[in-house]
């Protein structure tokens, strides 16, 4: 008859657990480096843990934690401009194979995350959001702070970005 309420604790515990690997590949996609991702994936589920009184149940936990990984990183870009002058990871040292994947396969996809990897940063995150992730526009404009506008300007302005290197 009555229905127990869970914790946002056990929420976000279990939103961490559904969510890791995209969150993952999120990191490994903004960073370029499989053990940065791994980083940026940690710092994330460890600030939504201990931070967990901050969800807002009946809200989304995927889109939450991707937004606190989205600010961790773009601290760490402002922290690394402050250090070298620059953020970006250099798309020759991005690792991006899948040893998965047939040769012909892994050569398509590196390329394509190649391209990926040289958008600007904003239109690289917001595309990554929503063509790899599959956020909606407005889950996505959410996640980076930013209007829906914004987010089709970014998009569009990626894809035409893309096209021309082609």
């Amino acid at each position: 008859m009555f229905r127990r309420l869970k914790s946002t604790e056990t929420i976000v515990r279990d939103g961490v657990a559904d969510n890791y690997a995209s969150i993952w590949r999120y990191g490994l996609s903004l960073t370029g480096k499989r053990d940065h991702a791994d980083d940026l994936a940690q710092a994330a589920c460890l600030k939504a843990i201990e931070n967990h009184w901050q969800f807002v149940p009946d809200t989304k936990i995927k889109n939450w934690l991707f937004r606190i990984a989205h600010n961790l990183w773009i601290s760490e870009l402002r922290r690394q401009k402050v250090r070298t002058g620059n953020g970006l990871v250099g798309i020759e040292t991005a690792e991006i194979h899948d040893p998965r994947l047939d040769l012909y396969s892994q050569i398509e996809n590196a390329e394509l995350m190649a391209a990926v990897l040289g958008l600007p940063e904003a239109q690289r995150a917001t595309s990554i959001l929503v063509y790899a992730q599959g956020f909606s526009y407005s889950e996505a404009a959410e996640i980076l702070d930013i209007p829906i506008g914004t987010v089709m300007s970014r998009l569009a302005a990626a894809r035409g970005t893309l096209r021309e290197s082609n």
